[in-house]
């Protein structure tokens, strides 16, 4: 009997940077590009909020954890976000209010199913020029 199986390449993987001039606004494009990616954010009313809070040893770990529980929201409990309200981080914790509301699937179109936001590559670096991040996404 021969070999059972075989590897094969494929691409799976979406990379995202992002960009922004301080610490707060670079987390919350860093969410916003999340939830772009899966649906238009302007088909979201707000009709609800919800608290978050993660925790990481550094930033890229903190960005990781974030987005993680961002996509838990959406794609676990089919929480549609439409803003960060409000985003605190203080050494490794990172405390947010979301606002939105659950999916509707007469407005919400789902563009594109992300699985799993991945470790791998995972960078956030701060310079004078603000902070500038980058995560890979399993597709």
């Amino acid at each position: 009997m021969g070999t059972t199986y075989r590897l094969f390449d494929h691409t799976a993987d979406v990379g995202l940077e992002i960009v922004g001039e301080n610490e707060r606004v670079f987390f919350t494009n860093a969410a916003y590009a999340l939830v772009d990616l899966i649906t238009e954010r302007t088909s979201v009313t707000v009709k609800e909020r919800r608290s978050l809070e993660v925790e990481g040893e550094d930033r890229a770990v903190l960005l990781v954890n974030f987005l993680r529980e961002l996509l838990y929201l959406i794609e676990g409990e089919w929480f549609f976000i439409n803003r960060i309200s409000s985003i605190e981080i203080e050494g490794g914790q990172l405390r947010c209010r979301v606002e939105g509301e659950g999916f509707d699937p007469s407005r919400h179109e789902v563009r594109k199913e992300i699985k799993a936001v991945t470790y791998h590559r995972a960078e956030v670096n701060e310079s004078k020029e603000g902070w500038r991040g980058r995560v890979i996404l399993d597709v």
